[in-house]
């Protein structure tokens, strides 16, 4: 809950500052950054490239003693070209900086013949409301070790050893600056050490080279309105790449250690562990067998490592508004360890993603996997609520605006965890099943009781927006699937679809665990059958004017969106600009909803439609169809017929789920066709053979686009393929592993 967190921040210096780096920001403009190999647990192998600029930071962890051990890390630098970056947030003159500083000494042009830039690495550790901190100095400048206490640590040291050259063996010039600073928490150690450099300092490599000019942490005079929560102890190196830095942590309750994790002994512990992961990785996925060539398979690994790379453990309050209260209140203090969708973008919990990040986590390791599942069920609140997104204390906070802070207690989100727990079942302990079993129908009775749709054995989302007249189609949030288009004028009429087809998964994975432990089952059985019969489901969401499954709800079709001015102008003032509006030519009625796409692919998505369905064929056609839902590059989540195909939503709303093409949905399809494909019926081979087109379009464009841009992406552009929205994603984007593994 207090951590005590050591982390690393960097600067190319350039004319005029250079770009200081710490958090993963979409805004920073790296060509790359990501783990190429992170075993979840003691290792990890990560790359980061900004402008010409490669870092590599590599870590090991050793186990013993009674506080987690010891672990090392080794930061590698080099520049690719001789040339200099440039960067978002400039370091220079800041409102803090003294009026006295002078710019740096001006660098050669790029590709003149010079030395390569200085490039800056600050290491740093800071305590955040618990935990001591002393540090340990030579000749008043090089921070050489920390020693410390805290509370889940024990007694430890944090030793910084001197630079070497890029092989590990022969020592570098380097200079060094220390830092010693209150910290305001963890969330504002950027501005601190913004706010404290100065470009006093000269870099003098002794009988070689210019005298240069630099910018390094000086003096901290605090920000304003900020009281201390913790300490920050900063260690800066500065030198000329290529080179190595190494940072030792030793727990003091390790005892009988073989000597320390450095040099050599470091680096053949990186050896070790690579290979090790390498062999756990192939007898895992076994993407070797199936013969997909060294790079794909480096992918691969990719994908699975930056997912495990971006865990993090979180801590705080939730922002609640209940219906019983007037204003929001804080929710009891809670803890998540998860996984996040992305690093830059959502560095947080988002509960319908987890589930599908599981997934993958619970192939690679059942342990981790189930402990991320016992956190996010401890969520839950008395009613058996739990918030869809998780933006748990001031550092998550930091990163959401602030209309997003607020989580409303009627509000669900697809129980995707359940598709993970039904993959971890066969070999659960049974003790763990126990405890979470009455989590799990806490859960369940809750959507049950609050998303009970107007007819017995339908469901509906609450929450959509409530203000219909701000867009083209009010969004249903906690459904996942944002703007995809539902019934146009939001009722307490309104049937969807996906919904009771979550909630016919969750009756069965009910039944299976009650089933495993001797519980009651029954009415988890009797749900599961109702909500599985095709002839209910027909009569309820089959659309014939669509010829696909579908929402019901209170819909008009001639809806858009218009300028209009929708405040009078006011006497002796410029006239109030005109905003985009939603205007309805034709008044609503209770209809399907005319739009076809990823709700409709529900029934087979979760596996629902019998083998031998009569409405089997038409499903798979429209998913074929080139005019509806087939692309080069995976499914797109709404048909180029629908009327609001590619449709904004708002002035400020681009198409989010109206065609771009999603991972985690295509994966449910490929694990279905793949289901069907094995399946007595009529429709065995026509869904094998969709299963391996689109099992290869989804492959190969992910990996088309990886090669070409560096990551992973939030989804992808249904007429393109190129990787659109936020990035990193090694979310559920990650799930091409699982793809590619054909593990279903």
């Amino acid at each position: 809950p207090a951590p005590v967190s050591p982390g690393l921040m960097w600067l190319l210096q350039s004319e005029g500052g250079g770009s200081l780096r710490h958090t993963c920001e979409q805004s920073d403009g790296l060509s790359r950054y990501g783990w190429l190999m992170h075993d979840g647990e003691s290792f990890g192998v990560q790359e980061i490239k900004d402008g010409e600029l490669l870092l590599k930071t590599e870590f090991v962890k050793r186990p013993g003693g009674e506080h987690g051990g010891d672990w090392s890390w080794r930061v590698t630098a080099r520049m690719e070209v001789r040339g200099w970056g440039g960067g978002a947030a400039r370091v220079g003159r800041t409102a803090a900086a003294p009026s006295s500083r002078v710019s740096p000494a001006p660098l050669p042009p790029q590709g003149a013949a010079g030395p390569p830039p200085l490039l800056s690495l600050f290491f740093y550790i800071a305590t955040d409301g618990q935990g001591t901190l002393e540090p340990h100095l030579e000749n008043g400048t090089r921070l050489a070790a920390v020693t410390g206490t805290a509370e889940e640590l024990g007694r430890f040291t944090l030793t910084f050893l001197r630079p070497t050259a890029e092989s590990g063996e022969d020592p570098k010039y380097a200079s060094y600056n220390y830092l010693d600073a209150a910290s305001p928490g963890l969330q504002r150690l950027t501005e601190v050490v913004q706010s404290s450099l100065s470009n006093r300092f000269v870099f003098a490599p002794p009988g070689r080279g210019p005298r240069r000019r630099f910018f390094a942490v000086d003096a901290f005079r605090g920000l304003p309105g900020e009281p201390p929560r913790g300490r920050l102890l900063l260690h800066q190196v500065t030198l000329e790449p290529p080179g190595a830095v190494e940072v030792t942590f030793e727990s003091g309750s390790a005892a009988g250690r073989p000597g320390r994790l450095a040099g050599r002994a470091l680096s053949a512990a990186l050896a070790q562990h690579a290979a090790a992961f390498e062999q756990r990785f192939e007898e895992t996925f076994g993407l070797g067998r199936k013969g997909f060539p060294p790079p794909q398979r480096r992918f691969a690994q990719a994908a699975l490592s930056d997912l495990l790379g971006g865990m993090g453990y979180f801590h705080g309050r939730s922002l609640v508004q209940s219906p019983l209260q007037e204003r929001p209140v804080p929710a009891p203090e809670a803890a998540l360890f998860t996984a996040v969708p992305s690093r830059s973008f959502f560095p947080r919990g988002f509960l319908w993603d987890e589930g599908f990040h599981q997934l993958l986590l619970a192939r690679w390791d059942p342990a981790l996997s189930r402990e991320v599942i016992a956190h996010w069920l401890d969520l839950m609140n008395a009613e058996g609520w739990i918030p869809r997104e998780q933006i748990l204390g001031e550092e998550a906070r930091a990163r959401v605006p602030p209309e997003f802070l607020l989580q409303r207690s009627e509000t669900a989100n697809p129980p995707t965890l359940l598709l993970a727990l039904q993959r971890l079942l066969p070999a659960a302990p049974p003790p763990y099943l126990r405890r979470l079993f009455p989590r799990l129908r806490a859960w369940y009775d809750w959507y049950n009781r609050t998303q009970a749709g107007p007819l017995p054995l339908t469901f509906r989302w609450r929450g959509r927006d409530p203000q219909p007249e701000r867009f083209l189609n009010p969004k249903t949030l906690a459904s996942g699937l944002d703007d995809y288009p539902r019934a146009s004028h939001p009722s307490p009429e309104e049937r969807h679809l996906d919904l009771r087809c979550w909630m016919a998964l969750a009756s069965r994975v009910l039944r299976e665990v009650a089933e495993r432990l001797g519980e009651p089952a029954g009415p988890y059985r009797e749900m599961e059958r109702a909500l599985s019969d095709n002839g209910l489901l027909e009569r309820l969401h089959w659309a014939p004017e669509l010829g696909a499954f579908a929402d019901y709800g209170n819909h008009s079709a001639a809806v858009g969106l218009r300028w209009q001015r929708v405040a009078p102008a006011v006497p002796g003032q410029p006239p109030p600009a005109p905003q985009l509006m939603r205007e309805v030519r034709e008044a609503p009625q209770p209809r399907f909803v005319g739009a076809l796409g990823y709700v409709s692919l529900f029934p087979l998505l979760l596996q629902l439609l019998r083998p031998d369905s009569p409405r089997l064929p038409a499903v798979l056609a429209a998913m074929r169809s080139e005019r509806q839902l087939w692309t080069p590059f995976g499914l797109r989540s709404l048909a180029r017929d629908s009327p609001l195909y590619m449709q904004r939503n708002t002035q400020h709303d681009p198409p989010y789920w109206r065609g771009p093409v999603w991972v985690n949905i295509n994966y449910l399809a490929l694990r279905a066709l793949h289901g069907y494909a094995g399946a007595k019926g009529p429709q065995r081979e026509r869904a094998a053979e969709l299963y391996r087109e689109l099992r290869h379009n989804l492959v190969a464009n992910l990996y088309r686009q990886y090669a070409e841009s560096g990551f992973l992406w939030e989804h992808y552009s249904d007429s393109t393929g190129r990787g659109q929205g936020c990035r990193p994603f090694a979310g559920w984007s990650a799930l091409v592993v699982l793809v590619m593994a054909e593990d279903y």
